[in-house]
């Protein structure tokens, strides 16, 4: 053909998205778009030659080659696809937004049917190699009778140049020369690492060549190796796969020494074509939002991470890969529109994942409980963040015990109703509740550990949803229990006495004062830190201290056993002013031992109880 020299047209109907998004927002993207070109082709030939449109040659193994030359500062994608003919090449590459893969679909819809793994929507891929590029050189050969291989030359103008080719076989070349401010593209392992990111599970085999690499003397030529899996594990039926096949996968894909705790294989073609698998990693009861990965594909073509308008926020604390070639993507392939159909996906994934913890617990439950330090964090906060998911999961949360039992709440209710109805009591920190625990126990009460740091939050959105059931934290409340139901005889006139005596000494650090008598007449007092109080305490600290102009000190309670019997002899001390030290010495000492057995002094209040400890033992001396 003779020489033809044309300006670029651009079709402003498919250039506003352009206009209202930047085309691109990582320049490595274009090492993606032009490798799924190549994928587009082979897929397109395949087809044509699978309905019987052309001949194909048997035992064909198809590839894309991506070449890395420093020297000559180029890099060149090579397929062995479709091809194009030079109308075809003026059609589909200088028709901007042109989508050579829609125009594909439209003329052979009606042999194709539904199905559809042509990667291409928008035809702006190919443009996005000048975002790297100072020159794009295409060398192409259509599968058609007769055809001549074509030349496409541009500089990243809106003028191109076309003429023959050299090209001697079927398919494709594209070589970038890359400017200046892009050399870093010319590294090998720069290439190879972008590959890896986005095309890392292509269905076209790719292979990376340096053909500046030198070849020392008597060094066999090793056969090259795909970069990329085409076959991968999601691809499968679930009943074709091994636990083994499902954690070398995991473990190859988001580099995790430990094994998943279990998994979710994700295989539906109907309403909507969604295959993945998402893995359960073991979480750590910090809260690690940030530990999660959820891999987006489209046709096998990496989109994205964690892409929160398919996989539900709370989702994302997993690890997995979804691949659905539904979903609608704008010209970058890497934002996803909100629309009717993104919704149904997303409800999809929050139903299986539901099903698949309700199977665990109903058929499973030892290894459900095995499971549930490691998985409560995720279950609660999918809770309050998804609606839909606590109502599919409510009758599957469960709560470890004081006594190292797994209950559900209707369990736990049920078991204490007699005790204490519609209360649920619970432990935040084993250690700093332990004189509580301890007594619980010796009376025969349970209570639930919520230990994570959404808890707080947890507790109060169960509240919500269930307006009847309170939890108070073991230090909250005196359970009737603890009390002697055999009363001791104190008119409310002993008990005052009893109330200004250390009321006198502690002051204002208690917001309030009981005497109440206890079965265990060993401890003198005990510190009951208001539920509401220390709740919000606790949010106001979580979101960093901030107030809005109100301040939320937890209100502490003393409750002061009547039946110990260094309450009963500070009582009679006190009745003579000599004693008056002393007597403060002694109720300072018992309050402090319960504020540890509560919660850690400060600086202050320690210094002061070890002072006065070694004062007290100097006086037994």
């Amino acid at each position: 053909m003779s020489n033809k020299k044309g300006n670029i047209s651009i079709h402003t109907e498919n250039i506003f998205p352009i206009i209202k998004k930047w085309l691109y927002s990582d320049k490595d993207i274009f090492i993606r778009e032009l490798i799924s070109n190549g994928c587009d082709a082979v897929s397109k030939y395949k087809r044509l030659v699978t309905m019987g449109e052309t001949n194909g040659i048997e035992g064909e193994n198809f590839k894309i080659l991506i070449s890395v030359n420093k020297d000559n500062k180029t890099l060149k994608f090579t397929d062995n696809g479709i091809g194009m003919t030079e109308e075809e090449v003026e059609k589909y590459i200088t028709q901007i937004a042109f989508s050579g893969a829609e125009d594909f679909l439209e003329k052979y819809k009606e042999k194709i049917g539904e199905e559809n793994d042509i990667i291409g929507h928008f035809g702006l891929g190919f443009y996005s190699a000048f975002m790297a590029a100072d020159k794009v050189q295409i060398d192409t050969l259509s599968y058609k009778k007769d055809a001549k291989p074509v030349r496409w030359i541009c500089e990243g103008g809106t003028e191109y140049e076309m003429d023959d080719s050299d090209r001697e076989s079927r398919g494709t070349t594209i070589t970038l020369f890359i400017n200046e401010d892009s050399k870093d593209f010319l590294e090998e392992y720069k290439v190879r690492e972008i590959i890896s990111k986005y095309c890392a599970f292509m269905p076209v085999e790719i292979f990376l060549e340096n053909e500046c690499a030198e070849k020392k003397e008597g060094e066999e030529e090793k056969s090259p190796v795909a970069i990329n899996d085409v076959s991968p594990l999601w691809l499968k039926k679930p009943s074709e796969c091994t636990d083994e096949e499902y954690k070398a996968f995991y473990k190859k894909v988001f580099h995790d020494f430990e094994d998943p705790l279990f998994w979710i294989h994700l295989n539906v073609d109907y309403p909507f074509n969604l295959k993945g698998i998402l893995y359960f990693p073991k979480l750590k009861n910090e809260f690690e939002l940030v530990q999660g990965e959820v891999k987006l594909f489209n046709n096998q073509v990496f989109v994205a991470d964690n892409i929160k308008e398919v996989i539900p926020e709370f989702l994302l604390l997993l690890k997995g890969a979804i691949d659905c070639p539904d979903l609608p993507l704008n010209v970058s392939r890497s934002f996803l529109q909100n629309d009717r159909e993104v919704g149904r996906i997303s409800k999809h994934i929050i139903k299986k994942v539901a099903d698949k913890l309700n199977s665990i617990f109903t058929n499973e439950r030892e290894k459900y409980n095995e499971f549930w330090d490691d998985i409560q964090v995720f279950i609660k906060y999918g809770c309050i963040r998804e609606e839909s998911f606590y109502e599919k999961i409510k009758d599957s949360i469960i709560f470890k015990t004081i006594n190292d039992k797994h209950v559900t709440l209707k369990d736990y209710l049920e078991a204490a109703k007699e005790k204490h109805e519609n209360k649920v009591f619970y432990v935040s920190d084993l250690e700093k509740q332990a004189q509580y625990i301890k007594l619980f126990k010796e009376y025969g009460l349970d209570a639930i550990i919520l230990a994570t740091p959404i808890d707080n939050n947890f507790i109060s959105f169960l509240e919500y949803k269930d307006t009847v059931v309170k939890f108070n934290r073991v230090d909250s409340d005196l359970s009737d229990v603890l009390k002697d139901k055999e009363e001791v005889e104190t008119s409310q006139e002993e008990k005052d006495k009893i109330v200004k005596v250390f009321k006198d000494v502690i002051g204002e650090k208690m917001k309030d004062y009981k005497v109440e008598s206890l079965k265990n007449e060993n401890t003198p007092v005990m510190v009951l830190v208001s539920e509401y109080s220390r709740r919000m305490a606790e949010m106001q600290a979580q979101f960093g201290g901030m107030s809005m102009g109100m301040n939320f000190p937890e209100e502490r309670t003393l409750v002061i056993n009547e039946k110990n019997p260094i309450v009963q002899k500070v009582i009679n001390l006190s009745e003579d002013d000599a004693n008056k030290e002393r007597v403060e010495n002694i109720l300072k000492q018992v309050v402090d031992l319960a504020l540890i057995g509560n919660k850690a002094l400060n600086a202050k209040e320690l210094d002061e109880f070890i002072k006065r400890s070694n004062e007290l033992m100097l006086e037994l001396l």
